[in-house]
This record gives C-alpha cells, structure tokens and sequence, in this order.
C-alpha cells in the first residue's frame, strides 16, 4: 500500500546523505513479546509466570509506530519512537500459579491482559561524520509502562465464578537506558543503512536489571524527500524490582520487523 500511494508522487530521487536535518516515520510493527513476571506478594514469592504458555497470551502481534528525528546543530540529535501493544486471553491452568500472594490452582480457567505503552528516547553526537557514513555514540532510554492482570473465572471444577472471585493486577514504569553506538551509511545514492546498539547495567530507584537494544535496518528514497523504510529492532530487558507498584522478577524480549513509511529533510 505505501509504495503504491508512493508511485502518484512526482518527483525524481536525489543522492540521499547519511543524516537528515528532520524526519517523521510512521508505519506498522510486526512484534514478538517474550515476557516472563514473577509477582511476589507480602507473604510469598510469586511464580515464575511465562505470558504466553501459562496464560495463552499471544506473543505475536501487529501494531502501529510513530517516530521523529531532529539534528539541530550539526553533529547532535535527538529522536522520539512510540508504540503500544495490548492482548487478552481465558485459558485453562495448566498448573498452580502463586501471584501476588493468591492461589490459582491448576485446572481453574483464568482470564489475562497484558498493556505495554513504550516511549523511546535517544540523543547521538556524530563524532565522525563523512560524506557517505556517520558514526558516534548513543544515549538511549526507552520508558515501559506495564499493566498484567489476572481474574479467575470458573473454578478447578469448572464453575463460573461470579463477582467477588480472585482478581489481581500489577503495573509497573521501567526505565530502560542504554550506552552504545549509531552509524549510518549510504551504499548508493538513494539507499541509506542504518544500525544502533547498546547495553547498560543499572540499578536506580528499586529496579535492578540489565538492558540491551540492537536496531538495524534499511532505508529506501524513490524520491528526495520520501522513503520507505525496513528493520528490525530488538530489546531485552531481565530486571529485579522492589517498589510499591510491583516487586518479583520481569524478563521482556521485544522484537520484529518494522516496515513504513518516512519524510524527511
């Protein structure tokens, strides 16, 4: 669909450089959540709950992104990524799940829903920048706000449960900053490559974790100001918490491809 809305544009590509003044992307994110929670109560340590095996949340999944990018001086900039991805699911346990201090017993049917809201955020300073390729450090954080709710509905017998039955839900706000490295290179006057990586061990505000984020991709200008862009991003997230919100454990994977659409100059 983009590329067929593309070919009633006018317009000739021109020789298209490693970095644009401005840009906006918009287009759709075919994800893969791996998450595994462990929600610890006051009492007792939670089980280690996999979303999608335990509580048949679908892992996969197709959602919208908008991002922007900003250079306004010439070796610094700044960019703003945002998607959200929400899934619910009733499945038949196939073992006892301990969450937040409740009990549910295998063979009880249980509802699930999963929100992640997700804003990312980066600053590069091209230290190198050439005629076809740009390289320089990477300071990013991308902002997760997670919601993960469990209600029983029908008992280990098969009863439904009415009002009043077991029902929990934690969220959770985790920060995931990264130091890495950008680089950027144009193989060919219309083609540019793009690619973005870091880790970071932190340990900040009852959060302990490890973080890693790998981005790379490819970018296509039929035209000077217009393209259409491919790649693929990961991010993995293994963290401890201990807050008033959420304390356990939280192991998110995100990956996929990205395909869409951008303007830039």
């Amino acid at each position: 669909m983009l590329l067929a809305a593309f070919s009633l544009l006018p317009g000739a590509a021109a020789a298209v450089e490693p970095l644009d003044t401005f840009s906006v992307s918009i287009g759709g994110y075919v994800t893969r959540f791996d998450t595994r929670v462990r929600a610890d109560g006051a009492s007792f340590d939670g089980t280690p709950i996999d979303l999608s095996r335990d509580l048949g949340l679908d892992k996969d999944d197709t959602i919208g992104f908008l991002g922007a990018t900003w250079r306004p001086f010439e070796r610094h900039e700044v960019g703003l990524l945002y998607f959200q991805n929400g899934v619910d699911s009733e499945k038949r346990l196939e073992r006892d799940i301990v969450f937040e201090d409740h009990l549910y017993q295998a063979s009880a049917t249980v509802r699930g829903h999963y929100n992640v809201d997700a804003v990312e955020a980066y600053y590069t300073w091209w230290g190198f920048s050439e005629e076809k390729w740009a390289l320089g450090p990477r300071v990013g954080l991308t902002w997760y706000r997670i919601e993960l709710g469990i209600e029983l509905e029908a008992d280990v017998n098969g009863r439904p449960v009415g009002s009043g039955g077991l029902e929990d839900a934690i969220s959770a706000d985790l920060p995931a900053p990264t130091l890495g490295a950008a680089w950027r290179w144009t193989p060919a006057e219309d083609w540019r490559i793009v690619a973005d990586a870091g880790w970071f061990s932190t340990e900040i505000n009852g959060i302990d974790g490890d973080v890693t984020y790998v981005r790379t991709g490819l970018e296509w200008f039929p035209w000077d100001r217009i393209g259409v862009l491919l790649d693929y991003t990961l991010s993995n997230i293994n963290a401890r918490t201990d807050r008033d919100a959420f304390t356990g454990h939280l192991e998110l994977r995100n990956s996929g491809l990205r395909l869409g659409a951008i303007y830039r100059f």
